[in-house]
């Protein structure tokens, strides 16, 4: 992971499955960040306690409050970034935070939309909207002329199940309202592409694989990846990431998938 050289970086959903382990890994580089900023949404309750002992043996781990749905806790938690940050800015942001309602087109309902887009969707765009001064900041500050997720980038964690030309194992499962969520992530990964490529920051929408998870295991079937092996794929592929991969849809071995 010697290409990935960030000062700080945010992980949204941290407490655990894949946010967890991309904390883990971060904190477990030759040369770690100088921050590692942990967000979840109640960092006191009993699905934190691994990420408190975590923070309890790592100085540069610090758990930020964070309901990805809520504008006033988005904003302070930015608030609390920065604090830390002092006169850097942030150079990786990742959304990874989501949640899935197993449903099938029968059985879908207005709530389970309405949840999931706002957790899925919307999340990250609030979020990449109140961090994108410090992200500016960190692209500004940086050497580089050229995109890197080492420079400042928001990488969107998707999924495969949202790709409108594959519609990935539908056979498995339907998950309708997280299919529609993901394919908007895409549309809003693409369109933060465009947005913010003047301002040097790389955008880009990750599948992490069908992962063993809370989450992943969620239809009745057991996931062919474990954490650790999705996460070190991701961060490698972080490493690799350059102009031509801003707007791009990858999985976590660096394929590109159809949209």
């Amino acid at each position: 992971m010697a290409g990935l050289c960030v000062h700080s970086a945010l992980v949204t959903g941290a407490n655990r499955g894949i946010g967890l382990g991309i904390v883990k890994q971060l904190l477990q580089m030759s040369n770690p960040p100088e921050w590692v900023f942990a967000a979840c949404r109640d960092p006191k309750g009993e699905r934190a306690q691994e990420l408190q002992h975590l923070a309890s043996k790592h100085a540069n781990l610090v758990i930020i409050p964070l309901e990805v749905t809520d504008p006033t806790s988005i904003q302070a938690a930015a608030g609390r970034v920065r604090e830390h940050l002092k006169d850097s800015g942030l150079n990786l942001l990742i959304n990874n935070a989501g949640i899935i309602k197993p449903s099938s087109l029968e059985t879908e309902t207005v709530e389970n939309m309405s949840q999931v887009y706002a957790t899925n969707t919307i999340g990250p765009l609030l979020v990449s909207q109140a961090f994108l001064p410090l992200l500016k900041k960190a692209a500004q500050g940086s050497s580089s002329s050229e995109l890197s997720c080492s420079k400042a980038a928001i990488i969107n964690m998707s999924s495969y199940g949202g790709s409108i030309e594959e519609v990935h194992a539908w056979e498995y499962v339907q998950c309708i309202s997280y299919r529609c969520s993901k394919a908007a992530l895409n549309m809003l990964t693409k369109c933060q592409s465009l947005g913010y490529r003047q301002h040097g920051i790389l955008c880009a929408a990750l599948h992490p694989g069908w992962v063993q998870t809370d989450m992943g295991s969620s239809a009745g079937h057991k996931p062919p990846l474990t954490v650790d092996v999705s996460v070190q794929g991701m961060l490698n592929v972080l490493c690799s990431l350059s102009e031509k991969d801003t707007g791009t849809f990858l999985d976590w071995e660096g394929k590109a998938l159809p949209w």
